[in-house]
């Protein structure tokens, strides 16, 4: 049975789960991993995400109630499936590769990273174990749910400075290991080559195609801004192209002095689950997850993303710089612990690395910046900003938006961005 309350919410295509997706279908998965006969006596599914958590598939809670020889038990479950609903999100998705590469995270990548660690001493804890997989007949991954357990999703305020920090703290964990796999065995990493932006579907979407146009007009009609309006004017034809090349510039040709890294390829907010203390409110845990856009690219690729999906205005505003400083002190740690032989990164060239990076700022900046702000105040739906370009384009003279964008383009234009574009 699907239960739902208060639907207003929730995505509209995660209200009613897929006819498939019933007890007969759990109890299959619960044999096949408790490795004991049973029997679902009951399920309950409900929507596993509000509006704005994510886009790139639909997921559903579900508890299984279930009776073994050895008594009666509950699980609960996150369902993680493709768009079935004709529709924008579909035609979007239906071609990728996301569910390819999340499975591969999963059970490749992540249990060979969390082993290094191990072996290094560091007990950190990467991912949450895969209870299911399937890409025939319909592509399908399916986990333990953290929620019971005490983890959440902020959603009704900001992280705190501790939060953000053990994020980065994870990520840096990740990138190192993965840093070591890449010099020492980089074939292992070869099939995680389909970021966010290698997607043809993506680049070419509405989402995207309209938001540099709607930024530029933006910087006509607020003077204080319109005198960047020519350099975004010189770059909004050839700005995807840009992009591409950030993206796949591992696999087309690595640069010197540059640190390419297994991205998580989507680091936000909405993707991390954070656990604290019942009683005392102390932090305990963040766990990332959504793995979906995961790929070897360029390490600025999670760390810039991270500025305007992560971080707070005043945080984004100086460039996340003391929450990346933070990042790279554990990065180098790492990387001494587990034994990394090859050249060690520096923190002047890590940021020199985000400086060559550039046009991914711009498009951050001028397209999934004011999406963010605009969902986060509650003056936006995401499928607004595909459908709806007067409510896009309004997005572009929130205070909130303004506020940023006032404080970056100078920035920008103090460090040589708008220079030999």
């Amino acid at each position: 049975m699907t239960e739902n309350t208060d639907t207003s919410q929730f995505n509209a295509d995660e209200l009613q789960a897929p006819a498939w997706l019933n007890a007969q279908f759990i109890e299959e998965v619960l044999n096949a991993y408790e490795k004991v006969p049973l029997q679902v006596t009951d399920l309950k599914i409900t929507p596993a995400t509000a509006q704005g958590d994510h886009y790139a598939s639909i997921m559903f809670r579900a508890v299984a109630e279930y009776t073994t020889n050895g008594g009666k038990f509950s699980k609960p479950l996150i369902v993680k499936t493709m768009p079935e609903q004709e529709g924008h999100k579909k035609d979007m998705l239906s071609k990728s590769h996301i569910f390819e590469t999340e499975i591969l995270v999963y059970t490749k990548a992540l249990p060979e990273f969390e082993r290094i660690l191990r072996e290094a001493g560091d007990n950190t804890k990467l991912y949450v174990p895969c209870i299911y997989h399937s890409l025939e007949p319909r592509q399908v991954i399916i986990f333990e749910d953290l929620v019971p357990q005490g983890y959440s999703v902020i959603r009704d305020r900001p992280a705190t400075k501790e939060e953000v920090q053990q994020a980065f703290s994870k990520l840096a964990k990740w990138h190192a290991v993965s840093m070591k796999v890449i010099n020492e065995k980089p074939d292992f990493l070869k099939e995680f080559k389909y970021g966010m932006l290698d997607m043809t579907e993506i680049l070419n979407d509405p989402m995207v195609t309209t938001s540099l146009p709607c930024f530029i007009e933006m910087l006509d009609k607020v003077p204080e801004l319109t005198k960047y309006k020519t350099y975004f004017e010189k770059i909004k034809d050839n700005c995807r192209q840009r992009l591409s090349e950030i993206m796949l510039e591992y696999r087309n040709g690595p640069q010197a002095n540059r640190y390419y890294v297994l991205c998580h390829g989507d680091f936000h907010i909405r993707n991390m689950m954070f656990k604290n203390n019942k009683k005392t409110g102390a932090f305990e845990d963040v766990m990332l997850v959504d793995f979906q856009l995961s790929n070897v690219c360029s390490i600025t690729v999670d760390l810039t993303y991270s500025v305007y999906m992560l971080m707070e205005s005043e945080e984004r505003c100086e460039l996340g710089k003391d929450f990346i400083n933070y990042y790279f002190t554990v990065l180098e740690d790492t990387l001494k612990k587990i034994g990394f032989k090859g050249e060690m990164p520096t923190l002047s060239g890590l940021w020199e690395h985000f400086r060559s990076n550039k046009y991914y700022d711009f498009f951050l900046m001028s397209s999934i910046l004011a999406m963010i702000l605009a969902i986060k105040t509650n003056s936006l739906k995401m499928s607004d900003s595909v459908f709806d370009l007067e409510a896009k384009q309004n997005t572009y003279f929130l205070d909130a938006y303004l506020k940023d964008v006032k404080k970056l383009l100078p920035k920008f234009e103090k460090m040589g961005y708008f220079e030999n574009l």
